[in-house]
């Protein structure tokens, strides 16, 4: 009889995969030795991998190429980061080293910006897409950029306010994108999203305020939905009536030539995960070719914003299971020694599901649990509501440990969640490992920041801290090669 964890994966999924295996009874990922890591570093743990966020976007980048070349496709493609997925530098650092641009979506991002213009990560020639609803230091930072020569900087136009604002600061010609208001699934609570400028007033905005307007061009329609990228009525539906703005602006605006599909790409969140990000592109490309060449219009340049794809699948949080609590007949809480609403806020908020599994142990017998986080908050678990099926792990058995890992939540978990600031129940922060490949193809570990502190709290509440009495809870640790 197969009782083990190991060939309870084997029966449901297809197994091992790209990015995860096993050696003896421990889980690899990218052929990483998990449990090398815990040992080093101890749990809770969060870690990223920075390989897989230049990996995912070569793959896309290889998707529109391959699209394009299919049916002869004129326009260019832009890669462009969303940054407020991870703000992070080091994050950044990888994404840049691709040969790509930015997304903004707040003042603070220009600064961001500004920064790594200075150690020539970025030049005036990478396309810095301002995006986000915009308030005065959001205009003043857009226009110190612009001023200062960087005229790829383009801010996607939000509202009938923004131009004005803008004019009223830049000092010289600028270009300018314009964001649709897409219409939301029939799901929704409400029709239209709050962002952009409405379908049928996109030609009427551009002839009033754009047209006659010499400091001023024109050159992008920005258009995104919040379901993102799917293969579905609704997203072809949507596209397809995005391209007719497209083609009626640009027979009034020869300045126009690219347009935005945003981003949305899906990432893997169980073993079972199954998406032809290829027949997707295909598709597009395809429509937005023979949208054009119907109209008798150039085919424009193609930008996407992808954030949670670019990011999402190099992030990871490993816990220890501490202590089972049978509550009932059928229920065994298994509880992890930090908080899923401090470290996986995506997981209780909005019911994300993440791929879990086991870093040990999986030739012991299994059992089906639920799994609770430290806090006292009632919503401070993860089960089948979250995962995408009911919960196995491998027994519990207090004289053997028990470790599992939560991957793919590399993107937006850390801002949610009010990174280096106050957690819930004052659950500190995890350490935060990098995990990298050196030129000879050696994985490497480097601590960026320890696990937070009762100093760290005290200070940020405003308490007189005595550091000869008060002793940090963590140790240091250095960088490590393995």
């Amino acid at each position: 009889m197969n009782t083990r964890y190991i060939d309870l994966v084997n029966q449901t999924f297809d197994f091992p995969q790209e990015e995860f295996t096993l050696q003896s009874d421990k889980l690899l990922f990218h052929q990483i030795d998990l449990m090398q890591i815990i040992e080093q570093y101890g749990t809770p743990l969060k870690f990223t991998y920075l390989p897989q966020i230049s990996n995912n976007i070569q793959r896309a980048k290889q998707w529109f190429a391959s699209a394009m070349k299919n049916v002869d496709y004129k326009g260019n493609y832009h890669y462009c980061y969303c940054t407020k997925s991870s703000h992070f530098k080091f994050v950044i650092n990888e994404v840049l080293k691709n040969d790509v641009h930015i997304e903004t979506s707040s003042a603070f991002d220009v600064d961001i910006v500004e920064s790594l213009k200075k150690e020539d990560k970025i030049t005036d020639s990478t396309f810095i897409l301002c995006n986000g609803f915009k308030r005065k230091q959001y205009i003043t930072n857009i226009a110190r950029l612009i001023n200062n020569g960087h005229h790829n900087c383009i801010p996607i136009i939000d509202n009938y306010e923004e131009l004005p604002l803008l004019t009223n600061e830049i000092n010289t010609k600028f270009k300018v994108g314009i964001r649709i208001a897409s219409e939301e699934e029939p799901k929704f609570e409400f029709y239209t999203s709050r962002l952009g400028i409405g379908y049928k007033n996109i030609v009427r905005f551009y002839n009033e305020q754009i047209k006659d307007n010499s400091q001023v061009e024109l050159k992008m329609l920005h258009f995104f939905i919040n379901t993102g990228i799917r293969d579905t009525a609704y997203y072809w539906n949507e596209l397809l009536k995005c391209l007719k703005v497209y083609i009626n602006l640009k027979k009034v605006c020869p300045t126009l030539d690219s347009l935005n599909i945003g981003g949305g790409f899906p990432i893997k969140n169980s073993l079972a995960f199954d998406f032809d990000y290829q027949y997707l592109v295909e598709e597009i490309v395809h429509q937005i070719q023979t949208a054009c060449n119907e109209a008798n219009v150039d085919a424009p340049d193609i930008f996407t914003e992808f954030g949670s794809f670019t990011v999402g699948e190099s992030g990871g949080m490993i816990y220890e299971v501490l202590y089972q609590k049978q509550q009932n007949d059928r229920e065994k809480w298994n509880m992890i020694n930090s908080s899923f609403i401090t470290t996986l806020t995506d997981s209780w908020a909005i019911n994300k599901r993440f791929v879990m599994l086991p870093i040990n142990r999986w030739n012991d017998s299994y059992e089906r649990v639920l799994l609770g986080g430290l806090t006292c908050d009632s919503d401070d678990y993860y089960n089948s509501e979250q995962h995408i099926n009911a919960i196995y792990l491998p027994k519990y058995n207090e004289n053997k440990r028990l470790y599992i890992g939560f991957f793919n939540t590399g993107a937006y978990q850390e801002t949610l969640g009010g990174y280096g600031g106050l957690q819930h129940c004052l659950i500190p922060a995890p350490k935060h490992i990098i995990i990298d490949k050196d030129e000879n193809g050696n994985t490497t570990t480097q601590l960026f920041r320890p696990q937070q502190t009762n100093i760290d709290f005290l200070e940020i509440l405003g308490y007189d801290v005595d550091n000869e009495k008060l002793v940090p809870n963590h140790n240091s640790i250095k960088a490590n090669h393995y």
